[in-house]
């Protein structure tokens, strides 16, 4: 979702992926990222979009355009979990943690159950 609420289109999702992921990112570098590419000039207008949008800023770096996401990378994340969450899971904390424990079972360390349990308990105890 972007800071208006409005969803983003394949490629806009794409493009902030590689630029969160990179950090800040020029059009040729977007480029580079993305498979089968669409043209330079599909991709600055995307990137402005993607500014007009709220998602990204630029810097001039002399005929360069250098873009930045607007929005940090934990925030973005919480915000698509959010977005997630409530599009799949009829917003239930509950249905999202059993389905990955079912999906991730293998994944799952000693430290990582213990640290779920102990946040179990917590929350038990705040009474929720």
């Amino acid at each position: 979702m972007n800071p208006q609420g409005k969803a983003l289109a394949r490629r806009e999702k794409q493009i902030m992926d590689i630029i969160y992921r990179l950090g800040s990112a020029t059009v040729s570098e977007v480029r580079r990222e993305l498979a089968n590419p669409p043209s330079y000039s599909a991709v600055r207008a995307t990137l402005n979009v993607l500014e007009q949008k709220g998602h990204l800023s630029h810097q001039h770096h002399g005929k360069r355009y250098e873009y930045l996401p607007t929005v940090r990378k934990e925030r973005a994340s919480i915000s698509a979990l959010d977005h997630l969450i409530s599009t799949f899971f009829d917003g239930s904390a509950e249905k999202v943690v059993v389905a990955l424990m079912e999906s991730r079972r293998e994944d799952l360390s000693e430290d990582a159950l213990n640290r779920l349990s102990l946040l179990i308990k917590e929350a038990r105890k705040e009474g929720r």
